[in-house]
């Protein structure tokens, strides 16, 4: 499983690059966020250019970085990112192919592009959006939750959404994000991790308590760990893989399930 950090400090990307992750991950994604994610318990990263450059002077691992969702500033944000040595740009909030389309001709086979599916009609036009020659796609919960108007983050690992876009995918494939063993709230990474390696993920990010988590601890003793327990998944039988998904389904629902009301005394 590749694993990729959210950050723009040099010393910390290439420590964690150097024990094992894939790569890093710029984010300039900040137009329009925070009115769309208002009230929710979301991050809103500012990183620059200047940041960009000093990422890529850190480390030789996979440079990616986030645009902003399409629109008349992507091509000043293209060449930027290339000029600074991105080796993947990734399109936000794609909705239409044609969004696809006209960043790919911008790129113009200078980088790599992904796209992350977070909304609804990006979910429903994913086989179309597949036939593009992208780098990698990824669903984004977080997003996705959001523009369909719903309450609840991983719904859409159970309700056969993802299963259904990683079936119409070729190019690698990442969804939700993962922590370290013997972390993660409200769902253990150990069942995240399950069900990235049940639907066939190749990537992931690292979430944003990872950074929390990490805290104290040796990236260079901490990111093999994580390797170990993603290699250990392979190894399950299928029945194996059934019970680790059925505790999934069981926590989701114990999770969605209305507190009961506390009673008078």
């Amino acid at each position: 499983m590749q694993l990729y950090v959210f950050s723009v400090d040099p010393g910390f990307v290439h420590d964690v690059v150097a024990a094992g992750a894939a790569g890093v991950v710029v984010d300039w994604e900040c137009r329009g966020k925070a009115r769309r994610q208002e009230g929710q318990d979301t991050e809103i990263n500012r990183h620059t250019p200047r940041d960009l450059e000093r990422v890529r002077a850190a480390t030789g691992g996979r440079v990616l970085c986030r645009v902003n969702a399409y629109g008349p500033w992507t091509s000043g944000e293209v060449e930027a990112a290339v000029a600074r040595g991105a080796d993947e740009l990734l399109l936000p909030m794609v909705r239409r192919p044609e969004e696809v389309d006209r960043t790919l001709e911008l790129v113009d086979g200078r980088c790599g592009l992904g796209i992350l599916v977070e909304t609804r009609d990006a979910v429903a036009r994913v086989a179309e959006l597949a036939r593009r020659p992208l780098s990698r796609l990824y669903v984004g919960l977080n997003d996705l939750r959001i523009d369909r108007g719903a309450t609840d983050l991983f719904t859409p690992l159970l309700d056969g959404t993802v299963d259904a876009v990683r079936a119409a995918v070729d190019v690698p494939f990442g969804v939700a994000g993962l922590t370290l063993p013997g972390r993660g709230d409200p769902v253990p990474t150990e069942l995240l991790a399950a069900e990235l390696d049940r639907i066939g993920a190749a990537f992931t990010f690292l979430r944003r308590s990872f950074l929390a988590d990490l805290a104290d601890r040796d990236p260079a003793v901490e990111i093999p760990r994580m390797h170990a327990a993603c290699d250990a998944l392979r190894g399950r039988t299928p029945a194996q893989v059934r019970a680790d998904r059925a505790e999934l389904v069981a926590l989701h629902g114990r999770l969605a399930r209305p507190a009961a009301p506390l009673l008078p005394a």
